[in-house]
């Protein structure tokens, strides 16, 4: 291994220490400081580099960290304090150690206690790596004297001429000198805007990258042989701190270690321990005194803030800060909040008139009129008695609020909105990927994970034993079979464990009510059904929460165990195995309220049992559309509140006070270290690691899908869910800027496989909107009803057409009531709701014509409904391009202006060829005219004269 004697090599005023001093500092890293009083008056070494910020000349930025563990004996410990007391020639001379030589290690096999192979192997196997990253023209500084005990940092600067050659590799776009006028809109349009822009100045946040913008630099990928074609006047500001990350942790991955046969970029050694983490770093502090001004400060007042929530979000600074991907995300959210208002506006005014009309729903007026005297037949056996219509006049009165014609447009109104949030984030994404220069951005193939580096090794070194001859081997089907035959049987176990959970509530709401049925008191047993409803809905709700804790991890272990190639194929994969459980599981209860509940009951006298004993349960007088709505709003608001809320904030919130209270006993051990102000990498390194943004939009997804999919039933869902984003953006914030490790910034132009999961949902929400509409809730057989039957042409009498008739000396023996004078009077008649012929018919309890009726007028508002909002939902995505007209100019425009800059560029080196051809001539002439004639066998002599236009 090859290291650069730069960062190898002690300085010269540092070989004369005494060789007990160097095995106690140099292998155990161990640093010299000043006494107190030396310390006191002279200059602070960690001001100098900004606290980690820099390299400790104060110069070269710290571009990226590698941290590792080592193990640190108590003896060296000992024979480290003794070097800082004894030796003053060192003393404050390196605050950070540089990468080890080889010839001090020799020395100290003696003095420290022999570590075991795995820590000789990793401490190899990283000396390779380093010495490979310098070959690599990366310049490395190691501290190991840090307030976290057995932990190692190395500090890494990209120099100028790596990231120049490292930004050509990757075609980065950067801006260049010419800058052109973006086209301004003329006329009343700019009235319009300039208007706007007055209203909403309050709400902007007060950052210069969200200011608008009349003129923008020209951006060209970046070329060497073409630097005079960009602003390189600042250096150290051309490439950001994102973009140099970005270089770093790209040649981290391509650098290799070869020891052990096993070719090991970064990804590798940090699945095998070799190191701990790797980060890049924060910008600075974001809070206290004397804080000096950074892109972290700045984002955390104007962005990561709940006091700054009525604001737009500083989109562009984000994306400086955090890369385009993060960027995108963030952007996404924010137009689906935008976008919740109308909806959210919408969705009140059908609640409103759901409230104002109450009062003139006649079905409603008629199950509230104790004059009818309705009796209704029990819902349970034996101990369930007859019990009177008029006790459910408060579960029909709600349903209205629900159900009423206004839902249908509502839901017609959603589907269009769904379209149109479509069509308006693929615009703001073109026009983001205009701004941020991503247009013509093509993803390339990445490095193979370590897993399948693994597996692929693995595989070769198998065939190697059986003595074949092998080329460059790969992971065929053949060898990921087992792991899909695992991901087939475990995803059909979790979506039947899932069915077997709610089917466990059935029994649970079943038993339950028939439990509170005998020990109610008569004022209580009306509320029976409320109470099994609500305790059902939230035992559903907790065991939603725990599965989808649970599914998470299976889905991630199941990706696993495919060994995808690499990070795209398997975040792919891992958020449709994620998506898939997370659905099942959120949304089966609430499909069964809608569908199934009450569809098998039976009929009086031959009911339909659960294990001979249990009695399936019944939709309500009014119907299942105020159930299905109770069981909506609480999943929704229980997942967003504790889910993502609480979760969100109480997790890493204890997180951090366990390793505060971890880091608070480890100083009690040093008082002298605790002193210490600690370093960047130090502080960011106490973070949580970045874990990627499928949890974020998988929250968000799931949320649309509430939004969209029963929104006939909830029209308030827009409404939860705009007053949860606005936290929700304020809270992944402050996460982002406070909590988090900074991530590695990574070039994106969409938000990849999750829009199509967003059209899919909207594509289903118009076909499950239009089942719950015509099966669900009471919309179709009303307008049967009122059509066909109705006498008057208004509603009354629609509440007895829909209940059917039976005779109590039919039930079956054992099934009628215990009880059956418990209003007073002896029943011989109860009705229940259902389509069947009466008791006095040729074929009683049969289905009646009314049911076919009601069943075909359900079936053709599905294919009607259905096919005229997907060919509005089409209709709206033709007519709306995908490129705004003005962006799709402004790149054209700059396909035009990047053609004349070459073109000039040509013209003048032709131009200056020319110049110096002429030049060369009148030379070439003068050297003739003026010189001695020579004899033609010396005639060569005078190829001097013509030799520099020869060499242009």
């Amino acid at each position: 291994m090859r290291v650069n004697k730069k960062y190898s090599c002690l300085p010269a005023e540092e070989k004369g220490i005494h060789i007990i001093n160097i095995r106690a500092i140099e292998d155990i890293g161990y640093e010299q400081h000043e006494s107190t009083l030396l310390n006191s008056l002279s200059r602070n070494p960690d001001a100098d580099c900004k606290y980690g910020l820099y390299f400790r000349d104060g110069k070269r930025k710290v571009d990226y960290i590698l941290v590792y563990h080592y193990k640190k004996s108590s003896a060296g410990k000992t024979l480290a304090r003794r070097a800082q007391q004894n030796d003053a020639s060192v003393r404050g001379s390196k605050q950070d150690q540089p990468l080890p030589g080889k010839g001090v290690q020799l020395e100290m096999g003696d003095s420290e206690p022999h570590m075991d192979y795995h820590e000789d192997d990793k401490r190899f196997r990283r000396e390779e790596y380093e010495g490979n990253l310098v070959e690599a023209g990366l310049e490395l500084e190691r501290d190991e004297d840090t307030k976290i005990h057995g932990i190692g940092f190395v500090k890494i600067h990209a120099p100028w001429n790596v990231l120049c050659r490292e930004a050509e590799f990757l075609k980065l776009k950067m801006p260049t000198k010419k800058m052109y006028q973006i086209n301004q809109t003329h006329g009343l349009l700019k009235k319009i805007n300039s208007v706007i822009q007055k209203i909403t100045e309050p709400i902007q946040p007060k950052v210069a990258e969200h200011k608008p913008q009349t003129v923008k630099r020209l951006s060209y990928p970046f070329s060497r042989e073409k630097q005079h074609l960009f602003d390189l006047s600042d250096k150290d500001s051309f490439f950001d701190s994102k973009t140099r990350s970005t270089i770093v942790y790209e040649i981290l991955k391509r650098t290799t270690c070869t020891k052990a046969k096993y070719s090991m970029g970064i990804t590798s050694l940090l699945a095998n321990g070799v190191y701990s983490a790797a980060y890049p770093l924060h910008d600075g502090d974001y809070e206290g005194e004397n804080v000096e001004p950074n892109d972290r400060k700045l984002l955390c007042e104007e962005w990561a803030s709940y006091g700054v929530f009525y604001k737009y979000q500083p989109i562009d600074l984000v994306r400086k800060y955090f890369g385009e991907k993060i960027g995108l995300y963030f952007a996404w959210l924010g137009v689906y909040t935008q976008m919740l208002i109308p909806a959210s506006i919408v969705g009140i005014i059908v609640f409103l008139y759901g409230c104002a009309t109450v009062d003139e729903n006649i079905p409603s007026m008629e199950m509230c009129d104790q004059r009818n005297n309705i009796t209704m037949c029990p819902l349970c056996d034996k101990t369930c008695s007859y019990w009177k219509m008029s006790s459910a006049c408060a579960t029909a009165r709600a349903s209205h609020l629900f159900d009423n014609p206004a839902t249908v447009f509502f839901s017609v109104f959603m589907a269009l909105w769904a379209a149109t949030f479509m069509e308006h984030w693929k615009r703001k994404q073109m026009r983001l990927n205009y701004r941020w220069d991503l247009t013509g951005f093509e993803e390339e193939e990445d490095h193979p994970r370590a897993e399948y580096e693994a597996k692929v090794l693995e595989k070769s070194l198998r065939k190697e034993h059986k003595h074949k001859e092998t080329d460059k081997e790969k992971l065929t089907w053949k060898d990921r079979f087992p792991a899909y035959l695992t991901n087939f049987v475990g995803i059909i176990f979790m979506v039947g464990l899932t069915f077997a959970i709610v089917f466990g509530v059935i029994i649970y709401r079943i038993s339950t009510a028939a439990a509170l049925a005998i020990s109610s008191t008569p004022s209580g047993r009306s509320s029976v059904r409320v109470t099994v409803t609500a305790t059902a809905v939230i035992i559903n709700l907790v065991v939603i929460i725990i599965l989808d804790e649970v599914y998470g991890c299976i889905a991630r272990w199941l990706t696993q165990i495919e060994v995808p190639k690499t990070d795209k194929n398997f975040e792919e994969r891992l958020i449709f195995k994620a998506f898939l459980l997370k659905f099942v599981n959120a949304y089966t209860p609430i499909f069964y309220v809608a569908f199934f509940k009450g569809r098998f009951v039976g009929r009086p006298g031959d009911y339909v049992y659960i294990f001979h004993s249990f009695r399936m349960e019944e939709c309500a007088p009014g119907g299942c559309l105020m159930e299905l709505c109770i069981q909506l709003s609480i999943i929704m608001l229980g997942k967003q509140l504790i889910q993502n809320n609480l979760f969100e904030i109480g997790i890493p919130k204890m997180k951090k006070f366990i390793r505060y209270l971890k880091l608070k006993r480890r100083r009690s051990l040093d008082h002298e270290e605790h002193m210490k102000k600690k370093q960047r990498y130090e502080v960011d390194y106490n973070l949580e690691p970045f874990a990627g943004l499928t949890p974020e939009y998988m929250e968000m997804i799931i949320q649309f899908g509430f939004v969209t999919l029963f929104v006939a039933s909830f029209p308030l869902a827009p409404l939860f869910a705009l007053l949860n984003n606005i936290i929700e953006i304020r809270l992944d914030a402050k996460k982002f800027v406070t909590e988090l490790r900074r991530p590695v910034a990574v070039r994106a132009k969409d938000i990849g496989i999750w829009y199509n999961i967003l059209r899919g949902i909207g594509k289903l929400a118009v076909i499950i909107n239009a089942f719950v509409i015509s099966f669900t809730s009471d919309f179709i057989p009303r307008l049967v009803y009122l059509y066909m039957y109705s006498e008057n042409g208004t509603m009354h009498g629609f509440v007895n057409h829909t209940l059917s008739s039976f005779n109590v000396s039919d039930f079956q023996a054992g099934t009628a009531p215990n009880d059956p004078l418990d209003l007073g009077y002896e029943v011989q008649i109860c009705r229940y709701k259902d389509y069947r012929e009466p008791p006095w018919s040729e074929n009683k309890y049969d289905i009646s014509k009314d049911f076919w009726a009601v069943l075909a007028a359900r079936l053709a508002f599905v294919i009607v409904f259905q096919n005229l909002v997907m060919f509005m939902s089409e209709f709206v995505d033709w007519i709306i391009p995908d490129i705004p007209k003005d962006i799709s100019q402004q790149i054209h425009k700059e396909k035009v202006l990047m053609v004349e800059v070459f073109m000039r560029e040509e013209q003048g080196k032709l131009q200056m060829l020319e110049t110096w051809k002429e030049k060369d001539k009148k030379k070439g002439e003068n050297c003739n005219n003026h010189s001695p004639r020579l004899p033609r066998s010396r005639s060569g002599s005078l190829s001097s004269c013509h030799s520099y236009p020869l060499d242009v």
